[in-house]
């Protein structure tokens, strides 16, 4: 099971190796391809082997846990995998339409390969401070993935994107200095048993406010998440898609895992700020999307106003609300991926992402036209597609803990989801094209398969997890429970340890 557990980090570094030393951009693409599918059969093999075995741990080089570096998979974990590779290869698979050969030879695939180890790392690690350096891995391939064709727009954005990021990095590693201090080990099972009977309550309590900081930078929670709109949409339309289904989704795992695994010792402060702070992304988002008239800065913040709902699972502290957050996690990476997919090919297509100089592809291309309504009207969370399960399941946990008040707030945000879906459905597909507009894009046959490919797929996944909710319900509701059992997380990790 060892060589099993690294494999998802183990075959992107070297297919990102290889593809280094050979330049040619045809056989770059392809050992990416391979790259990023043996790191998805790899994720499904874990998830397989978690589901029937329990929660499965390597420790590297022999050294006992908590003493060496340990990389766990629960089923949490090994979910966040497997739909890391599902983005990997989609994305892959879409860049050969769209990413120029510059980019290419400036080490494209390489890049995306290490953000992948690194996305990978962050799921799997079982050590507090190996979470930080995964996160660094992945901050230094999205910089340069960001930056990556040295236009001015590029530049700037990567600036804010790197700044925030580096901000965050420290606030994290502050927070392990101090937890170090108090605990005196950073494996996240031991951490786990320390932390509960710590002599200073109130000191964690203040750790965990930091580490909330940190992760809520990454998970672009309120009011945290200025740099993502500002940052996401000047990359190029595949790294847009990657950044917006997995990275956010990374600092969401983080919280998920240290605010139920670590720091449940004041859930009457901790978890009530959460909710709060969960209500208020919603909203934040929802608004800021409704107020745009560009593509992709619509769908930048849908990523922020969908991440509210996730804390909100995570807040209410259930096993039913857990489930959910998990459910929801899965639907909105798939969806809100395919989302950035589609501005790509729309981009492709007609050479613009304003809204304004947009439209007639319901006419001239209406197979993209029914592939956006699919994760549209999920995103919006209209039954019964994937998202109206995942939001049914959290507005029910809401009021089985007796929390109204988030459950109007769920409600009136997937309306103005709504309306923003529309609003892009009107513009870009549905009106006649303005006369003002670029120059439609001439593709190739083997070029729109490319396009369509990868955004065809997802939308299936997004109708299958629709009409298979009850068994994806199932995984989630046992992941859930793993999260709030923490016993078997520590005894899988410690053994007979002291």
């Amino acid at each position: 099971m060892g060589s099993l557990l690294l494999a998802p980090v183990l075959i992107p570094f070297f297919a990102a190796v290889v593809a280094l030393l050979w330049r040619d951009h045809r056989a770059q693409w392809l050992l990416a391809l391979a790259g990023a599918t043996g790191l998805l059969l790899s994720a499904i093999a874990i998830l397989s082997t978690v589901s029937r075995n329990g929660i499965q741990v390597v420790q590297l080089g022999d050294w006992p846990a908590p003493f060496g570096i340990s990389f766990v998979a629960d089923l949490f974990s090994a979910i966040m995998t497997v739909l890391g590779g599902i983005i990997a290869l989609a994305v892959v698979v879409f860049s050969r339409a769209v990413v120029d050969r510059p980019r290419v030879r400036f080490g494209y695939y390489p890049l995306l390969l290490i953000l992948m180890m690194g996305i990978s790392g962050s799921f799997l690690t079982g050590d507090i401070f190996n979470l930080y350096v995964w996160f660094e891995v992945m901050l230094m391939s999205s910089f340069v993935l960001v930056a990556l064709g040295n236009e001015r727009a590029q530049l700037e954005g990567a600036l804010k994107y790197v700044t925030i990021n580096l901000i965050s990095s420290a606030i994290f590693l502050t927070a392990i200095g101090i937890l170090y201090g108090i605990a005196g080990t950073l494996n996240m099972a031991h951490l786990s048993v320390l932390l509960s009977d710590a002599e200073q309550p109130g000191l964690v309590t203040v750790v965990a406010m930091l580490f909330l900081i940190a992760f809520g930078i990454k998970a672009a929670l309120f009011p945290l998440f200025f740099w993502l709109p500002a940052s996401y949409p000047v990359a190029p339309a595949a790294i847009t898609a990657l950044f917006a289904g997995l990275l956010t989704k990374v600092g969401v795992y983080a919280l998920i895992r240290v605010f139920t695994l670590l720091f449940t010792q004041d859930v009457g402060y901790t978890h009530n700020l959460l909710l709060i702070l969960a209500g208020l992304t919603m909203l934040t988002g929802v608004l800021g999307a409704a107020s745009q008239n560009e593509f992709r800065r619509i769908l930048s913040f849908h990523i922020i106003s969908q991440i509210g709902y996730m804390v909100m699972g995570l807040a209410l502290f259930t096993p039913l609300a857990l489930a959910g957050a998990i459910f929801y996690i899965i639907h909105h990476i798939i969806v809100k991926t395919n989302l950035f997919l589609i501005s790509g090919a729309v981009h492709r297509l007609q050479g613009t992402y304003q809204l304004e100089q947009l439209g007639g592809l319901y006419r001239a291309r209406f197979g993209l036209a029914v592939l956006f309504l699919i994760p549209a009207m999920s995103l919006a969370g209209l039954p019964p597609l994937s998202g109206f399960w995942a939001k049914f399941v959290l507005i029910r946990a809401s009021f089985e803990v007796d929390r109204p008040a988030i459950a109007v707030v769920a409600l009136a945000v997937s309306l103005l989801t709504l309306f923003s879906m529309t609003k892009i459905w009107a513009e870009v597909f549905w009106k006649s094209r303005p006369d003002t507009a670029p120059e439609t894009s001439d593709l190739t046959v083997r070029m729109w398969r490319q396009l369509l490919a990868p955004i065809a797929s997802l939308a299936s996944l997004t109708v299958l997890i629709g009409l298979l909710a009850e068994p994806v319900f199932a995984l989630s509701s046992d992941a859930a429970q793993q999260l709030l059992s923490t016993g078997e997380y520590v005894s899988a990790v410690l053994g007979g340890a002291p």
